[in-house]
């Protein structure tokens, strides 16, 4: 497992994600969701499983922003991962698909040379 400092959520870089395994990514605090070039979920950790209510089953494997997450398919969030190759953004949001709104932090991640965007979602 990553140290406490490596990973928290304003610290955690990409290709510490990336190299985590499941175990590591399922014992984050806070939502992590991988997605491939064609923003296919293949990544969905355990917590944000939880907070969501969506089992793995539901979104890996599935066009992320098509099937789970409609609420941020939009021009600040997935139109980002297609625009900008380089990312590494945190930004105040509220989510509103099948629940309250609620109040979150996300941070979006990509770099050409890692094969996974990274999608992490604070409550």
């Amino acid at each position: 497992m990553a140290t406490l400092t490596q990973t928290q959520f304003d610290l955690v870089d990409i290709d510490e994600l990336h190299a985590m395994d499941g175990t590591d990514r399922d014992a984050l605090p806070y939502g992590v969701i991988g997605l491939d070039a064609d923003l296919v979920a293949i990544v969905y950790n355990a917590t944000e499983a939880g907070f969501a209510g969506v089992r793995p089953e539901r979104v890996i494997g599935a066009p992320f922003f098509e099937n789970s997450a409609q609420c941020m398919n939009n021009f600040m969030v997935a139109q980002r991962f297609a625009d900008e190759p380089v990312l590494d953004a945190i930004i105040p949001y509220v989510l509103t698909l099948r629940m309250r709104p609620t109040k979150v932090r996300l941070r979006l991640l990509a770099r050409p040379d890692v094969p996974l965007r990274f999608l992490l979602i604070e409550r």
